[in-house]
This record gives C-alpha cells, sequence and structure tokens, in this order.
C-alpha cells in the first residue's frame, strides 16, 4: 500500500526536513505485520515527492488474527485486501515512520513546521464505506481539495459496478503535521475497523492527534465513534475531553507558569505495560541479578528494556514463535549493534515447557505475561523446566488479576483480556499455585500488586519474586 506526499513550494526538497528523512536515502523500518520504506520519487528545487510504501506479509498477519468473527468467509484470514489497501496499519505506519513531523516538531526548520505548505497527497486505493461521497464528506471541511475516483471491480467488465475502493487525491495548503494527522485519524474512519485491539488507549491517540480540529468537524460522532470501534464508553470519554480543549480555547491567553519537572513528569501517567516492566526490572535490581533469561520475549520489548541497563551483563531471549524472534531482531536493530553489545545478547526459538540446556546459568528468569497463554495441563512441565532444570537463583512471574477485570467495560461476567488466555487467575489462585511451586522447587516466594490497586478487586496485574 502506497502513500505519496508532494509539495511545492521552494526549496521543496525542505520536505526532506520537515518529514525527518533524507531525499537521498531509501529506509527501511520494520513494522509488527511487515516493513516500511520510505523514499523520493521526485526531489527538485520545485516539487519534492516523499513515498511510504507499507509491505505487509499476509502470512504474519494471517497469524496475528485472533478470531474471525467479523468474516463472511472461512478463508478471510488468507485472502483479505489487507496488504494492498491503506487502511489503519497504513495508519500506525504513519504514526511511527513520521512519528515526530506528526507531533509537529522540527529543529532544523520550526518556522516551516507551522506554515501551512502547498501539498498533494495520494493514496491509490482506499477503503471507504460510503464510496466517494464520503470521501468528500470527511475531508472537505478540513480545507482539502479532495478527488475521489472509484476503483471498479473489473475495468474490463464495466457492468459489475464499482469496488468499495477509491482512489484519493488531497490538494491543499495544510501545515504537514495536520495533513498527516488527517490522514493518521480518518484511514480507519474511511475502512470502519482496524486491525487491532481498542482499549483505552485509542481516546488518548485520537485526543492528541485530532483534538485541534475534530471539535468543529460536521461529522465529529461518526469520526469519534469508527475511530473507537463504537465502543460507546470510549466515544463518551473522547467527547467529553474534546469538549473541555475547546472550552479551554474559548478562555483569554494567560502565561504559562512554570512548574517543576517532576510535576509534570507525575501528570505523564505511564501505561500498564511500562508499570509491569518497571517492576520487572526492580525486582531483577533489587535480588541482584546480572544475567537475565527473558521466556516468552515476544517481539523484545523487555529485551530491549533489559539490555538498556547497564547493570545487566548478559541477556537472553526466547519464544517458540519465530516469527516472534525475527520481530525482535528488527526491534532490537541486531544487524547494527557493535561486537561488544551484540555479545550481551542472544535470540533463540526455545519454549519454556520444553528443558534447553540454553536456559541454565542465568542469575534470573523472566515469565512477564505468558503463563496465563499455556493450558492449564502444561503447566507441571513449565514448573519443572523453568524451577527444576534451568532453577535460576530468582524466577519473576507477571499474570493478570482475575478479579481486577470487572474494572474494564466489556470484561463483566468472567470474560478474559485476551483471546489466546487459557486461564486468568484470581489473588487466591495466584497465591495457591505460587506457594506450591516454591515449597516443591526450593524457593520463597514474595506476591507484589502491579499497577493501581483498587479497595475492591486489587492490582490489575500480580507479581511473584521467587528466590531460591
Amino acid at each position: 500500500m502506497l502513500l505519496t506526499i508532494t509539495a511545492r513550494f521552494r526549496p521543496a526538497t525542505d520536505l526532506g526536513y520537515l518529514l525527518h528523512k533524507h531525499p537521498d536515502r531509501v529506509q527501511e523500518f520494520a513494522q509488527t505485520h511487515g516493513t516500511a520504506h520510505v523514499f523520493y520519487p521526485e526531489a527538485g528545487p520545485d516539487a519534492c515527492t516523499a513515498a511510504l510504501l507499507l509491505e505487509v506479509d499476509p502470512d504474519r498477519l494471517r497469524r496475528a488474527r485472533t478470531h474471525t468473527a467479523a468474516a463472511s468467509f472461512a478463508l478471510a484470514s488468507y485472502v483479505n485486501d489487507r496488504p494492498y489497501a491503506a487502511s489503519s496499519l497504513m495508519s500506525v505506519a504513519i504514526g511511527d515512520v513520521f512519528r515526530t513531523a506528526l507531533k509537529g516538531r522540527c529543529a532544523a526548520r520550526p518556522d516551516l513546521a507551522a506554515t501551512a505548505l502547498p501539498l498533494t497527497l495520494e493514496l491509490p486505493a482506499v477503503p471507504c464505506r460510503g464510496g466517494p461521497d464520503e470521501a468528500h464528506a470527511l475531508f472537505e471541511p478540513l480545507g482539502w481539495r479532495v478527488r475521489a475516483d472509484p476503483v471498479p471491480l473489473d475495468p474490463g467488465l464495466p457492468d459489475w459496478g464499482d469496488s468499495r475502493y477509491i482512489s484519493l487525491t488531497l490538494t491543499g495548503e495544510q501545515r504537514l503535521s495536520e495533513a498527516l494527522s488527517h490522514l493518521y485519524v480518518l484511514l480507519p474512519v474511511m475502512d470502519g475497523a482496524k486491525h487491532y485491539w481498542v482499549a483505552d488507549d485509542e481516546v488518548d491517540k485520537l485526543v492528541r492527534n485530532a483534538g485541534g480540529w475534530l471539535a468543529a468537524h460536521p461529522l465529529r460522532p461518526r469520526i469519534t465513534s469508527r475511530y473507537l470501534a463504537r465502543r460507546r464508553h470510549l466515544h463518551r470519554r473522547a467527547d467529553a475531553r474534546i469538549d473541555a480543549l475547546g472550552a479551554l480555547e474559548d478562555l483569554p491567553e494567560e502565561a504559562p507558569a512554570e512548574r517543576p519537572p517532576e510535576e509534570e513528569a507525575r501528570e505523564r501517567e505511564p501505561t500498564l505495560a511500562d508499570r509491569r516492566a518497571g517492576a520487572v526490572l526492580s525486582a531483577l535490581r533489587a535480588e541482584g541479578a546480572r544475567t537475565v533469561l527473558d521466556l516468552g520475549c515476544g517481539g523484545g520489548q523487555l529485551v530491549r528494556r533489559l539490555l538498556d541497563d547497564a547493570g545487566i551483563t548478559r541477556v537472553t531471549g526466547a519464544d517458540p514463535s519465530a516469527d516472534a524472534i525475527a520481530a525482535a531482531h528488527r526491534r532490537l536493530r541486531t544487524a547494527r549493534m557493535s561486537e561488544r553489545e551484540s555479545a550481551r545478547l542472544d535470540l533463540f526459538c526455545g519454549s519454556a515447557v520444553y528443558r534447553d540446556p540454553r536456559f541454565r546459568g542465568h542469575d534470573a528468569a523472566v515469565l512477564m505475561e505468558v503463563v496465563e497463554h499455556l493450558d492449564p495441563w502444561r503447566l507441571p512441565a513449565l514448573e519443572y523446566v523453568v524451577f527444576g532444570d534451568a532453577a535460576p537463583r530468582t524466577v519473576v512471574v507477571t499474570t493478570p488479576n482475575a478479579e481486577y477485570n470487572a474494572n474494564y467495560p466489556g470484561l463483566e461476567g468472567g470474560r478474559m483480556r485476551h483471546p489466546d488466555h487459557r486461564f486468568e487467575w484470581t489473588r487466591a489462585d495466584f497465591a495457591a499455585w505460587a506457594g506450591r511451586v516454591a515449597a516443591a522447587h526450593g524457593y520463597r516466594v514474595r506476591l507484589l500488586p502491579v499497577g493501581p490497586e483498587d479497595a475492591a478487586t486489587g492490582s490489575p496485574t500480580q507479581m511473584g519474586v521467587f528466590t531460591r
């Protein structure tokens, strides 16, 4: 799927400053479901075009699909438009590859970042519910001249009519950050679907990227509803925050009061994933771990943080999925690591339910959000492999607290947080399991909460720190 951004001002090559991508280079960026390429088909003083080409790996996309409830046929995981038509996958790529430009930041040319520029944005294939009329209704109120041509089902068979796709061209004078924000928000709105689970943080993304223009948009309810996957509680929350922004804009300007950095830091609440990784790192530091094994390392999120800790001399990541290990290599940019950095890291395919001599010899092992993905009958194998055979001095285990699910809309009545979870333990369940495993293998265990605690249901994540 392809997006081109053409700027026409002098010198047009300054578009490279705004995008933070040099016109003379072809760059690649690893994505969860493929690879994004940025290059410049045209780079002259009067016109400059930047292209974002997103190559989606259909097999990786298929494996990432957790359900096909919305599909109308059995082969939907294999036969679909996701690798070809600009959808939420392209939106995510824009947010990742052009992150700084989307925020409107350009240290080299701050005046240019704040200037409306003559731009043309082109996407040859966009799924659009409602067809060309919908595209006009979404983009014209934002100041764009819109050309939306329907794509025929088959050019050789005109009687078949048009498909649900359009070729979209947007022309106008816009700040680049605003232009990118329009695409970031409205691409999944036109499609009417997202390729990932829509959680509470989607409200933050919507307000951050559209708060300045969505409040006055005539289709605001439709945009908000579709962007938030028609989740009413998120829709209400987003409306309240956008209305609050509008009220603040109506107030007379005042000089901002200076606040100490620590106060501003407190206002930036970390996500639960950040809290969980931070709690694991704190436990490892407290136990003096220097060599750490991350079992079920996935795409390498925790491995990255372990490598950033100078006190940890060796990091081993193992996952049963070859795709996950490949994603970890891309995330960690192992091909570009120095020899010294590479010597600290080892990544390989391995499962926590099968003995592996490479698991042995570590100070600590981490099972972060892993055990709940195993069938209960496989837990004894994991217990033996980790606590009996590998037997590190410290084992850190985190898992969801099922009781806390009552605080998440849509998870009432025993529903679990992820379709792949085989179970989710209450605090009593986890305490009983941890106590039994510790006693059987010569460990003592401390149980700790992770995340904000609720008086009735506890914390969202529970952590056990086992010490031999």
